[in-house]
């Protein structure tokens, strides 16, 4: 049985992805890794999700950021090394993310006490909507959209 607040929890989660997926039409996504992109487009996001570890190290990763983009929304985990990254990468991009940073912060406090990585929400969404949650455009998506 799934609680009332679950299912609220769930809703929060969808609005904020619902958002995200709306600005990341044309402002990129930078999160960790390959399982972190592939959890983003399964909840349904289609803009451009850059992946940090590409070989580079930090400092050569920012640079090409800053020189091809003039915003982008970071949202590195919240486990320990994410928020190393997080920090890392924050202070070499500083004036581009800023405006950005909400969608990380309620994401992390809306899913930290149950997981600590972007590579879990889906399944966090599912469990606690007690079905499968996309964002999209409406005839592209399916799965929970009631009202709570």
């Amino acid at each position: 049985m799934i609680s009332q607040a679950d299912l609220e929890r769930a809703e929060r989660l969808r609005v904020v992805f619902q958002a995200l997926y709306e600005v990341n039409k044309r402002i990129p996504i930078i999160v960790e890794g390959r399982k972190d992109v592939s959890a983003l487009r399964k909840i349904g996001l289609v803009g451009e999700i850059i992946t940090l570890h590409a070989g580079r190290g930090i400092y050569e990763f920012c640079e090409d950021i800053a020189d091809r983009y003039h915003r982008v929304i970071l949202l590195m985990d919240w486990d320990n090394k994410g928020e190393h990254l997080y920090k890392s990468v924050s202070s070499h991009l500083g004036g581009i993310w800023e405006e950005f940073s909400p969608f990380r912060e309620i994401v992390k406090v809306l899913c930290q006490k149950d997981i600590k990585d972007i590579e879990g929400v889906p399944l966090l969404l599912e469990r606690l909507a007690g079905t499968k949650v996309t964002v999209g455009e409406p005839e592209e998506s399916e799965g929970f959209k009631g009202d709570i």
